[in-house]
């Protein structure tokens, strides 16, 4: 048992030692200090910057791809998009001028509660107040 450890151990140690001797390296060894492993690295390098610049040229095209449908298909979507809005809304309140008024409705207790009176106008209606849809019975 204790020829097999010391064994392990002089057998692992100066595989651990060239690690950490070619991790703290300043430069690069190349094929001749690494021997035969030395070529498959180098290929291993080759294929993995390969890889890196396949990967950067697809991005370059992708995000390409998406300026592009972002600059010629959404922005005048969007405006085409705004303008049928804008056509609804002008067409829709054309059709409301034509209604009849509405009723008065009823105020109920629960509505147009004022604690204090806002700093703005009377001091009665609220910032966003609109007078076609908002109504108030003052109940004084």
């Amino acid at each position: 048992m204790l020829g097999l450890r010391t064994f392990q151990r002089a057998t692992r140690a100066p595989a651990f030692r060239q690690t950490l001797q070619r991790r703290f390296a300043s430069a690069e060894q190349g094929p001749s200090g690494i021997g035969a492993q030395g070529l498959d690295r180098e290929a291993m390098k080759n294929a993995f910057n390969g890889e890196r610049a396949a990967v950067k040229e697809h991005a370059a095209a992708t995000s390409d791809l998406w300026r592009k449908l972002s600059i010629y298909v959404v922005i005048p979507a969007i405006a085409i998009a705004g303008a049928n809005a804008y056509r609804l809304w002008v067409e829709h309140w054309e059709h409301k001028s034509h209604d009849p008024p509405l009723e008065e409705q009823p105020e109920y207790p629960y509505q147009n509660i004022r604690t204090k009176n806002f700093f703005w106008g009377d001091g009665d209606k609220t910032l966003f107040w609109n007078p076609n849809d908002n109504k108030h019975n003052n109940v004084e």
